[in-house]
């Protein structure tokens, strides 16, 4: 059965369900908070069914683009200091009324940002890690820098920073020695590799404004990746494209001492680097603007 079928049911994580563990004495503001929200559509209260920290669980289910006020509020209340605050995704579910929530929230699910999801995502994936090897967690890192200047995370906006330039160093550093390694058994010649024309490839060590452009479009890209709840794999690989190269042909050209590539390669490597961060950070802030906004207006409606 399809949701054309059944247009009760719902899915892609359009539904997102807060349980909130927390001592009693805040169960009432708590439930008084879930409850008096017009985007709730399922509001559950286990009354003493937490242990630690002593007390009742709470849930609701609300629109995921209703969720950024209801975490607000529920922090506010200091819910996060003496228990806890879950969010958790709803793959599927089959509700008139989690329906009906849905269009009274203004924005479309797939576009909304969850800013609790996206920073802690930010975290985990920019600490420094065997899994950032991998091209995927680069759009990630990127994107965590935007994050931290846009949400005011000075720690997050380090750490990113500081693993993106360690984890290039090291790439680099494991691609020169292994080029090293290449060259003494004749496998890497520099005339075949590097002195040859290479019109194709010309433009990581030669840098221009077409750089900057695709450097912009891939971090516009990957911070819409990170905060959208439908983002594809493609996302990482088409940022990698505008850094990996010049990282790799800056080991190669290190190698065999050819000082104008390893200077443009790095320069290209920067501006593409510059551009992602520029171009993820005005993206994020944008979608903070206008979700602000949304928040706001659906919560006065």
């Amino acid at each position: 059965m399809s949701n054309a079928d059944n247009p009760t049911i719902g899915d892609n994580d359009r539904v997102i369900t807060v349980r909130v563990c927390c001592p009693a004495d805040l169960s009432a503001q708590v439930t008084a908070l879930l409850g008096g929200n017009p985007a709730t559509s399922t509001l559950v209260v286990h009354s003493g069914a937490s242990l630690s920290p002593v007390g009742d669980v709470i849930e609701a289910d609300l629109p995921r683009e209703a969720i950024n006020p209801v975490v607000d509020d529920l922090m506010a209340l200091g819910v996060q200091e003496q228990g806890t605050i879950q969010l958790i995704p709803v793959p599927t579910w089959i509700s008139q009324r989690g329906l009906a929530a849905e269009d009274r929230a203004r924005g479309a699910s797939a576009d909304a940002v969850v800013w609790t999801d996206v920073v802690e995502r930010a975290y985990d994936e920019s600490s420094l890690t065997w899994t950032y090897l991998s091209f995927m967690v680069l759009a990630t890192l990127l994107a965590a820098i935007a994050i931290g200047l846009v949400r005011k995370r000075g720690n997050l906006f380090r750490q990113a920073l500081r693993t993106l330039v360690l984890g290039f160093a090291v790439s680099i550093t494991i691609v020169a020695a292994i080029a090293a390694v290449g060259r003494a058994f004749g496998v890497v010649e520099y005339d075949d590799l590097l002195t040859s024309s290479r019109p194709g490839t010309s433009f990581i060590y030669s840098p221009n404004i077409w750089s900057l452009s695709i450097a912009i479009i891939a971090g516009a890209a990957g911070v819409l990746a990170l905060t959208s709840a439908k983002s594809g794999g493609l996302v990482g690989v088409f940022i990698s494209v505008t850094t990996i190269p010049a990282s790799g042909n800056i080991a190669l050209a290190l190698v065999f001492g050819i000082w104008s590539e390893v200077w443009g390669s790095t320069l290209t490597l920067v501006i593409n680097i510059a551009g992602m961060a520029l171009a993820g950070w005005l993206t994020l802030a944008i979608q903070q603007k206008v979700w602000n906004r949304v928040s706001r207006d659906s919560v006065q409606q």
